[in-house]
């Protein structure tokens, strides 16, 4: 295409880039893998050695759990900033979806490498999927906002349907992956989420002519070429480096391991992992105030809001994440999960949560849709606290199950439901809307980086999930080797119940501080963006 050569016209499918929907089926694909393998990790490291797990106790697979989570979330401030300035998303999402097969397929192969090596290899599985994600998950969101001009009313629906598929993915992986990893075998599951991710790479790279010039490398998109370069210097060492890198997160997931205790032992933090997220969050934070500050008082502003709201969905998302670690476990043994005579498998209770989302989505996007025409749209800051505010009723749910059990310790399937709606109606308030307004509020050359410090906030929430499911204990206190011996059922409910009383006490609590902030100054600073 020449200079002079018209625009091509805009392909639509529903009033959306048929570009949307190609990034919808990619990110469904990932997020199944995603999810399918969160679906068994916990349930996997806690299993007996006899029944094909780890056999580790519960603190010590919950502290793995949120090192994982935690890494997961890191890594995306790096690779939204390489998708920035060297590799471009479309580069930066065929290689994180590689490095991400990669890792999934390495889990379910794990027994061919022999008992000796099966923790080494477990890890370095969990090193590629958090270096792959940190490529993967900032760039394809960026590039869902990058397909619409600024000012674009769609842009809000987008991130909806496109938060549609990150749920169908992740309401079929428990279902597929979990029923494959507990009934025939933990890398059966494993290994169906690897095959997952590989279909969404292979769709992704076969439409890529849907895409046009959206999303490709720095000096690529000038529309001289439409289809992504692999072969640059550049990125070609962006592609070696994320592979040389494997050893190095191997040692960071272990970092309180291998190194708490030499480091205590010299009057250091015992918490390696992290002290070290604090200090890399703490120089985000301080890049981000300088370019506010350098910003002018318009874009400061609009950033400023983003950098509040990042502190609050970091809360959210902290207790949110009890999902894959403690609820999990409560699901498994203080959950009575008898339907009519079928017990459903743990692992379904993963489901839950996206099904009730895949359900109430329309029915969100309808409603945000007609408060906008009567001007009564409620500000980004306000759903922020409507989030808090459902969380937090969600958790006391669960915490009043323990006057409705047996003496057993087992209560009613209905108390999960309830919790899981309350937090899916939570999370549509604040988490589709938060995508959406890093694309918004960020300054356009820096909207990778904005958005992988909005997911660095998330791996702070990760790492805090897994220390406040280690506090639940309810299967054990943390011991690093054999499994603890279990607790009796009245016990296990009453750990588990107690922690997530507090939760739904502080989250309501934040929520009224996110409720005042909106209300004095943050919708204020946004200056009329919607």
């Amino acid at each position: 295409m020449t200079a002079d050569s018209p625009a091509p016209a805009e392909r639509t499918l529903f009033g959306h880039p048929i570009a949307l929907y190609v990034l919808f089926m990619t990110e469904l694909w990932e997020r199944m893998s995603f999810y399918g393998m969160r679906a068994l990790l916990i349930l996997f490291m806690t299993a007996q050695i006899a029944e094909g797990g780890f056999g580790w106790g519960d603190g010590k697979a919950a502290i793995i759990y949120g090192a994982y989570g935690a890494l997961v979330y890191a890594t995306p401030i790096a690779g939204g900033a390489l998708a920035d300035k060297i590799l471009g998303y479309r580069n930066a999402i065929v290689l994180g979806g590689l490095v991400m097969t990669l890792g999934h397929l390495t889990l379910g192969l794990e027994p061919f490498f022999g008992e000796d090596n099966a923790e080494l290899v477990f890890y370095a599985a969990l090193a590629m999927l958090v270096i792959g994600n940190g490529f993967f998950k900032p760039n394809i969101s960026s590039l869902v906002g990058k397909l619409y001009p600024e000012g674009d009313p769609r842009r809000d629906g987008a991130f909806t349907i496109f938060y549609m598929g990150i749920n169908l993915g992740a309401m079929a992986a428990p279902l597929v992956c979990g029923t494959l990893g507990e009934l025939y075998g933990w890398h059966y599951g494993f290994g169906a989420a690897g095959i997952g991710m590989a279909l969404g790479l292979v769709g992704f790279l076969a439409s890529q002519q849907y895409l046009d010039h959206h999303g490709l490398a720095p000096g690529q998109d000038d529309g001289s070429d439409a289809r992504p370069t692999f072969a640059r210097t550049p990125v070609l060492a962006t592609w070696a480096g994320a592979f040389i890198a494997i050893p190095l997160f191997v040692f960071i997931i272990r970092a309180n391991e291998l190194f708490g205790p030499a480091v205590a032992a010299m009057g250091g933090p015992a918490d390696v992992l992290g002290t070290a997220l604090t200090v890399i969050g703490l120089a985000i934070l301080a890049y981000l105030l300088f370019v506010a500050w350098q910003a002018g008082p318009v874009d400061g502003q609009r950033l400023g809001v983003v950098i509040v709201l990042l502190f609050f969905s970091m809360t959210f998302w902290a207790f949110f994440e009890q999902a894959g670690s403690s609820i999990n476990l409560f699901t498994d043994r203080n959950v009575d999960r008898s339907v009519f005579g079928w017990e459903m498998p743990t692992s379904w209770g993963q489901a839950i949560n996206p099904l009730f989302i895949v359900v109430l989505a329309p029915a969100f996007s309808t409603l945000w849709q007609r408060l906008a025409s009567a001007d009564r749209d409620p500000s980004a800051p306000t759903k922020f606290g409507l989030g808090l505010l459902q969380l937090g009723l969600g958790f006391l749910v669960l915490w009043s199950s323990q006057f409705f059990a047996t003496p057993e310790g087992m209560v009613p399937l209905v108390f999960l439901l309830a919790g899981y709606l309350l937090h899916t109606t939570g999370e549509l308030c604040l988490s589709p809307v938060g995508l959406s307004m890093v694309t918004k509020l960020s300054p356009g050359k820096i909207v990778g980086f904005v958005m992988g410090a909005w997911f660095l906030a998330t791996a702070f929430s990760h790492y805090i999930a897994g220390a406040i499911a280690a506090m639940t204990g309810g299967g054990g206190h943390g011991g690093h080797g054999a499994a603890e011996a279990a607790v009796s059922g009245m016990a296990s409910l009453h750990s588990y119940t107690d922690v997530f009383g507090t939760i739904g006490g502080v989250a309501i609590a934040i929520s009224v501080v996110c409720f005042a902030m909106s209300w004095t100054f943050l919708t204020r600073w946004m200056h009329g963006v919607k």
